[in-house]
């Protein structure tokens, strides 16, 4: 008999399940339907959502009072209208650094992406997490409700504020002039959209993002790092032909796939997928590249 007390288990079934509905296949109670015959009761279901979803209340790697970095809200011009962002420097920096856009998950801006963005700033880098929620008035504190408004951004205008965002970063007067990109799930799938659009962008690292279309590929300028989860086949399914239409451009990249990861996996806050040791691999790559590239 299970204790009472005891850790729900998650099966591959289930995270499957969360994933289709973080990218708006399923509705919220058609979710809780599902995750319900997958685990057998309702009180089960109601244990397991929440280590499926992301908690915004855990604990970041660096604290936003962290000394040794100096993060700020700011506004800036986007492709037609005012971005927002959050931009952080080194308290301590010397000379001009390598800047990053830090492109956050269909949730908008959130704290685990300011984390992000103060781990990438830690690194030695100049960071910026724009908002991409900005034309419909920002990230919302509900995260589901952030979710839903994924579905109306327009993606021309998604992709002009991206752009905007690295002329704005390749002036910044702290930065070398290079501008990089790093992005999860949908933030892995705008920054080879930026990739394919923005031509002074030098480098690009996507985790687990969609791939962008065959015929755009040969547009992209940019050296790029391409990390995925060896159990997401929903994005897996497109690595092939994303590598043949590189390869015949002639793009720098390099891919990675993290078996028995899953989708998300670098996302801490998240108890069911995060995978601390693909993560951490990940995100030593991540940085070596960036410094190559940036330097």
């Amino acid at each position: 008999m299970t204790r009472p007390d005891a850790k729900p288990t998650i099966t591959q079934a289930m995270i499957d399940a969360y994933d289709e509905y973080t990218h708006l296949t399923l509705d919220r109670r058609r979710f809780m339907e599902q995750l319900t015959r997958l685990a057998g009761s309702g009180a089960a279901a109601a244990a397991i959502a929440p280590l499926l979803a992301a908690n915004s209340a855990q604990a970041g790697i660096v604290a936003d009072n962290d000394p040794r970095v100096k993060g700020e809200d700011i506004s800036y011009r986007g492709g037609s209208g005012e971005m927002k962002g959050y931009l952080v420097k080194p308290a301590n920096q010397t000379g001009k650094l390598g800047t990053v856009i830090v492109v956050h998950e269909n949730r908008g801006l959130n704290p685990h992406i300011r984390d992000v963005a103060r781990r990438v700033a830690l690194e030695g880098f100049v960071a910026l997490a724009p908002d991409f929620l900005s034309p419909l008035v920002g990230t919302p504190t509900d995260e589901d409700r952030a979710r839903d408004m994924f579905g109306k951004l327009d993606p021309a205008q998604t992709i002009a504020d991206g752009v905007a965002t690295v002329a704005f970063l390749k002036s910044d007067k702290d930065g070398n002039g290079k501008v990089g990109a790093i992005g999860f799930c949908w933030g892995g799938g705008t920054v080879n959209m930026l990739a394919v659009n923005a031509p002074d962008l030098s480098a690009g690292v996507a985790y687990y993002g969609m791939q962008p279309k065959a015929a755009d590929v040969s547009k992209i300028k940019a050296a790029l790092l391409l990390h995925y989860g060896g159990l997401d086949e929903r994005i897996n399914a497109g690595i092939d032909a994303f590598k043949k239409e590189l390869d015949a451009a002639h793009v720098d990249y390099t891919v990675y796939v993290y078996e028995g990861a899953n989708h998300a996996f670098n996302n801490d806050t998240s108890a069911a997928r995060y995978d601390k040791k693909a993560a951490d691999l990940a995100w030593g790559r991540t940085i070596a590249f960036l410094r190559e590239k940036l330097k």
